[in-house]
């Protein structure tokens, strides 16, 4: 009896094991799943949610400017080995869709990031005094601003896409993906208080950007003044006349801070600052980072969060 007893609770304690087990990060050896981002803000997304249980790869190289990149043969070949396959969006990288007609690879899968958010138009002359998109950036974006990610309430949006496409590839590993997720979450939402209350009492409502037209989500969401030198694609010089009124808006503005861009040179924002006698901020729009940022392990977070720090004293803060 004692025996029969015996086993029932170790029959008991076995199955109590498989099912704490169950939804964990695979065991050593075990196959993980082969994601392939093409911008940073979804690789982290991706390698952040989806943890031990995927392997993540950046189709952008790190440190060039991801408008207007077109991937080389070998950077597609990581696709035709790939389960998953994640972009932002087709204004983003529209590119994404004519490489995918190429791959041979029934089971990839494809996670379009931006699902479910809302996209706002590329220009908007009325919010966004200074900005004049040409007509190659019109074309390429279709009249779309690309940079979502930018947004804090997006960014929780895009990982919760992540995190389904994660789990509709791998089911065993559902509540280890929305674990994850959730977590992650509260991070993002913590971010996003610290904007709010950050940016709540500044002696300025304004910034301007000597790099190109990426933070209009960001400033839509706390109800800011973007100006920038370039429009949405960094391609083309803005033109004398754009920089004479550019240093007329700062004086305008009374701005004393000057934002560069992280992968631009930032020749543009040192003119204007040398025009108007003001300080120089780098305003990091994390499409991509550096070799030595990637192997540092930095993230969305911390980018954002410097961010933060770097507007707060840009627009004069308390």
């Amino acid at each position: 009896m004692k025996i029969a007893r015996c086993t029932l609770l170790l029959l008991m304690l076995f199955l109590l094991l498989i099912s704490c087990r169950r939804g964990e990060s695979p065991s050593q050896g075990a196959r993980k799943l082969n994601v392939v981002a093409t911008l940073f803000p979804v690789y982290d997304f991706a390698r952040i949610v989806g943890g031990d249980r995927v392997d993540v790869r950046l189709i952008l190289p790190p440190g060039m400017e991801p408008h207007d990149f077109e991937p080389r043969p070998e950077e597609v070949m990581k696709l035709s080995k790939a389960d998953l396959f994640i972009f932002t969006n087709r204004y983003m990288e529209p590119w994404a869709a004519r490489i995918l007609k190429g791959v041979d690879n029934r089971g990839l899968a494809v996670i379009d990031a931006s699902a479910g958010v809302a996209l706002i138009p590329a220009a908007d002359e009325d919010e966004h005094e200074g900005h004049h998109e040409t007509a190659e950036g019109h074309h390429h974006h279709e009249g779309m601003d690309p940079h979502i990610w930018l947004s804090i309430a997006n960014a929780i949006r895009m990982v919760d896409t992540i995190r389904e496409g994660l789990a509709q590839k791998d089911p065993a590993g559902s509540d280890y993906y929305r674990k994850n997720a959730e977590a992650y979450r509260l991070r993002l939402e913590e971010l996003a208080r610290n904007y709010r209350e950050g940016l709540a009492n500044c002696g300025n409502r304004t910034f301007l950007h000597g790099g190109h037209y990426a933070f209009g989500y960001l400033a839509k969401d706390y109800g800011l003044r973007y100006l920038s030198a370039y429009a949405i694609s960094p391609n083309a010089e803005p033109t004398p006349g754009k920089l004479v009124t550019l240093v007329r808006q700062m004086k305008q503005y009374s701005l004393r801070y000057v934002f560069y861009e992280e992968l631009l040179s930032p020749r543009v924002a040192e003119t204007i600052a040398r025009e108007t006698g003001a300080n120089l901020l780098k305003l990091h729009g994390i499409h991509n980072v550096t070799r030595q940022e990637l192997n540092s392990g930095v993230s969305y977070l911390a980018l954002m969060t410097e961010n933060l720090k770097n507007l707060r004293t840009g627009m004069e803060c308390k």
